[in-house]
């Protein structure tokens, strides 16, 4: 079998930026192993898109450190106090594979999406909670509403975004069945 020539070119863009992209990628994570996974996980996706990519080299090291902030954001979202389904499914994140963490991801858009359907207020107070980490009292503050009022928006922010997941979650086995 022949080789073509993107994949020779692959072949050296690795040999010669495996190393590199590791010590990279560590300065954002703080797992050799969580590390090794990144870097693998970016050199799949560039020879995945190896036809379409221009600049081989530039598009792995954006996709590992696109990567890696995800990660890293996931695991910070993971460390707040957030509510119900938020905190559990969140927590699961800190011990998840790179595979788990790219679809905590896509649930972290479809939340920000359902944020996006809640009226304005409901929609700031919520998104200062669970994307920002605020407390009650200072979201409260910041908003200049009182905290019963916030919790009311928090727990119609969660209310509604639960609904949005659920709904999505069974478009999407709906259309696998």
């Amino acid at each position: 079998m022949r080789v073509q020539p993107k994949d020779s070119l692959f072949a050296r863009l690795f040999s010669e930026s495996r190393r590199a992209l590791h010590r990279y990628v560590r300065r954002f994570v703080d797992s050799v192993d969580t590390a090794d996974e990144i870097v693998q996980e970016a050199f799949l996706r560039t020879y995945e898109q190896r036809k379409d990519v221009v600049t081989p080299r530039a598009f792995l090291f954006t996709t590992a450190r696109n990567l890696a902030t995800n990660l890293k954001r996931n695991q910070d979202v993971a460390k707040t106090d957030l509510v119900g389904d938020l905190d559990e499914s969140q927590s699961v994140i800190q011990q998840a594979s790179l595979e788990e963490a790219a679809l905590a991801d896509e649930e972290t858009q479809l939340i920000k999406q359902a944020a996006e359907r809640l009226p304005p207020r409901c929609r700031a107070a919520f998104a200062l909670r669970v994307f920002h980490g605020y407390s009650y009292k200072e979201i409260a503050q910041k908003l200049g509403i009182s905290l019963k009022t916030v919790e009311k928006y928090i727990a119609r922010g969660l209310d509604e975004t639960h609904a949005h997941l659920t709904s999505r979650y069974r478009e999407v086995d709906r259309h696998h069945d």
